[in-house]
């Protein structure tokens, strides 16, 4: 069972992750087009989610998915234990 942190916003957070989670580099246009969400909030929610370590950004434009954030989607990682990298 997944452990989210109070600082996220799901479902779209673990709906970038799971897209993520396919092994993909991918940008916030395509990822929002798979997961029915407008391209501005999948970029803001990836800013987070690069924040809290679960997603890195690999190039201009592209993210994917961290150990972290596998180990977050297998249910393996409480999400509330990760700290903010602007902290």
């Amino acid at each position: 069972m997944r452990k989210p942190g109070s600082w996220m916003q799901n479902p779209t957070d673990e709906r970038i992750l799971e897209v993520l989670g396919t092994g993909l580099e991918l940008g916030p246009t395509t990822i929002a087009r798979n997961i029915d969400r407008h391209r501005t909030g999948v970029n803001r929610r990836l800013s987070t989610l690069v924040e809290y370590g679960l997603v890195k950004k690999v190039d201009e434009g592209y993210y994917e998915i961290t150990d972290a954030g596998e180990r977050y989607l297998a249910g393996e990682l409480d999400a509330d234990d990760l700290e903010s990298a602007e902290d």
